[in-house]
């Protein structure tokens, strides 16, 4: 089979697996090593320690699969929830209300991989979702998928930005496609202007320090004090930057093949504080929720009730000043204060054994880069 023939046999498959996104790209090295590069130098990426540590086998996809000649590039979409006021709820990403997308999307990629051997015996690959040194963007625009947003995001004109990327390497010589060279993101401010937590350095520039998503989901520390009324309900992940951007207007209009759970919506932040290391470990496995460990999802839901619980979580939040993790008490004691203040019942409590001075928290980042595969 000729390569162009190959190619479209390659893409009518992963069209069927349910991937929206096809493109190919060659397997030089990445364009954008050396501003990644910067950006890590600029200490953006926080606690996400694993991104420097594996700086240099991100410059070439030859780090991923030694003979590859070709990097193919998928978008799998996950669709947008239709935004509703969620009140006193902890609101949850829309990539993050499903499945772990890291399980499904490999069985998609081995599923393509084995077609790919069907027709040609000598094919090998390896698919990555963010489990591999690969700047995925960086060679999602090579492959001609999409433009680089102003929110850092990977933005195509017909499916916006609410997808997963996925890289398919192999060692067959494919026709590439056109790089993305355009940029139509024009005068719009409208992700910048939106960041509730003003995490952009500059347009298309994350200080993940300040990024909502990382720190409600890599970060292991306690919020920075200034930072948490701008966190607001967000319990897991923030999508404010792709709600607002015009170019996903349409995203999540139609059918995605994801298989989203209605229940992971929004979570109840006083059930979530109440929750047993084997209840969190029996619900959330399964899931993105996992990634914070039990502490991280229990620190979020006091951050979440101090910005929009009422007298009746605290009850629950003093429970929680006995707690285990530093890191949990340090954020109930916050809430309560803030509840307290609101409620127009007192000056916060004075520090004692039982009541734990709130200590300003390090300072810390995450990137698009670091999360590249996730457009969200």
């Amino acid at each position: 089979m000729n390569p162009n023939e190959l190619k479209l046999q390659l893409k009518a498959e992963a069209n069927r697996l349910g991937f929206s996104l096809f493109g190919v790209a060659t397997a030089t090295d990445a364009d954008g090593f050396e501003r990644f590069t910067s950006w890590l130098g600029e200490g953006y990426h926080g606690e996400m320690d694993y991104l420097a540590k594996r700086r240099d086998a991100r410059r070439s996809p030859a780090s991923v699969l030694a003979s590859v000649r070709s990097v193919v590039m998928l978008g799998f979409e996950y669709g947008q929830a239709v935004q509703e006021s969620y009140k006193s709820l902890g609101r949850v990403a829309a990539y993050a209300r499903g499945p772990d997308y890291h399980g499904l999307i490999w069985e998609k990629l081995n599923a393509l991989g084995s077609f790919l051997q069907t027709q040609d015996v000598a094919a090998e690959f390896r698919g990555v979702t963010d489990s591999a040194p690969l700047l995925e963007r960086e060679f999602a625009r090579r492959a001609g998928l999409g433009w680089f947003g102003k929110n850092t995001m990977l933005i195509n004109k017909h499916r916006g930005s609410f997808f997963f990327l996925a890289g398919f390497l192999t060692n067959l010589d494919l026709p590439a496609d056109e790089p993305y060279r355009t940029n139509h993101c024009g005068t719009c401010t409208a992700c910048l202007d939106a960041c509730p937590t003003d995490a952009f350095v500059t347009a298309g520039t994350l200080d993940a320090r300040k990024c909502i998503s990382y720190l409600t989901i890599e970060s292991k520390s306690a919020f920075p004090l200034e930072l948490r009324p701008a966190v607001r309900n967000w319990l897991f992940g923030c999508d404010v930057c792709q709600e607002v951007c015009p170019w996903n207007r349409h995203a999540g209009k139609t059918p995605v093949p994801f298989p989203a759970d209605a229940e992971l919506v929004a979570l109840d932040p006083l059930e979530l504080l109440a929750m047993s290391e084997a209840e969190f470990r029996t619900r959330f496995k399964p899931t993105p929720l996992f990634r914070p460990k039990w502490s991280g999802l229990r620190r979020n839901a006091a951050i979440v009730l101090g910005n929009v619980g009422d007298e009746k979580a605290l009850p629950i939040l003093a429970c929680a000043l006995a707690d285990v993790n530093e890191v949990v008490r340090e954020a109930a004691t916050w809430a309560i204060d803030q509840i307290r203040e609101r409620q127009g019942t007192g000056a916060p409590q004075p520090a004692g054994p039982d009541r734990p001075v709130a200590q300003p928290a390090v300072n810390s980042v995450s990137s698009h880069a670091g999360s590249a595969i996730i457009n969200g």
